[in-house]
């Protein structure tokens, strides 16, 4: 099999030449377009995740010896969580490739941050099972690289990390409310408020509620934590 001129490019991207192309042709097709014929990356995804959670526990291990487990657990979940391999994903411009069923297509499946992790993740699983495990390995550490170095000490996501300090101030839960919703319905933007019992308040906004909490909750964080 010989790729594509959009593969290819893909593959330079990514820095990995395929001796197996149908490796990478099966990590890039989602389940909506495939068949018993063209086998869609579930289970590649399947894979990678493993892969990938072994390159970052060995990265996080090497990069501070010192630190214990309380602290590696949260880098860890910030380095290998869905929205984290969605970013990497558009940093590759992996939706540009993405093989999907029409509908799915149409509904901006190249832009959901879903389908981009689930690939991503596949896409690591091909590189392995194409090349072995140091060449997977290099492949995330070149790709994770800026990630890794500057995960935060503390990598707690933003909701727990704000409710934790609205606890210590005897405050209640903050409370995240909906706002704004814009953009067409295939590829909404949420606006989100976070708001404590103090009165103090941030909104964010992003292409899903999860996120755009978590970012509110951020914002709202790095505002009390300035105070």
């Amino acid at each position: 099999m010989k790729l594509s001129g959009d593969l290819k490019a893909f593959s330079g991207r990514i820095g990995h030449t395929f001796t197996r192309p149908e490796l990478l042709v099966r990590a890039l097709t989602h389940g909506s377009i495939g068949s018993e014929t063209r086998p869609d990356n579930q289970r590649l995804e399947f894979l990678g995740d493993r892969v990938l959670g072994l390159v970052m526990a060995e990265a996080l291990l090497a990069s501070d010896k010192g630190a214990s487990e309380g602290l590696l657990a949260p880098r860890f979940n910030a380095l290998v969580r869905k929205e984290t391999c969605a970013e990497v994903a558009r940093e590759v411009d992996l939706g540009a490739v993405l093989k999907l069923g029409r509908s799915e297509m149409m509904s901006g499946g190249r832009r959901k941050q879903a389908l981009l992790g689930d690939a991503m993740e596949a896409v690591i699983a091909a590189v392995y099972l194409d090349s072995g495990f140091e060449a997977a390995r290099a492949l995330v550490l070149k790709l994770w690289e800026k990630r890794i170095a500057s995960v935060e000490a503390d990598a707690r996501d933003p909701k727990t990390a704000l409710q934790e300090w609205a606890q210590a101030r005897k405050q209640s839960p903050p409370v995240y409310s909906e706002t704004a919703r814009s953009g067409p319905d295939h590829a909404p933007i949420f606006t989100i408020e976070a708001r404590l019992d103090s009165g103090q308040v941030a909104t964010a906004s992003a292409s899903s509620k999860r996120a755009a909490e978590q970012a509110a909750a951020k914002a709202l964080l790095d505002k009390v934590d300035g105070a």
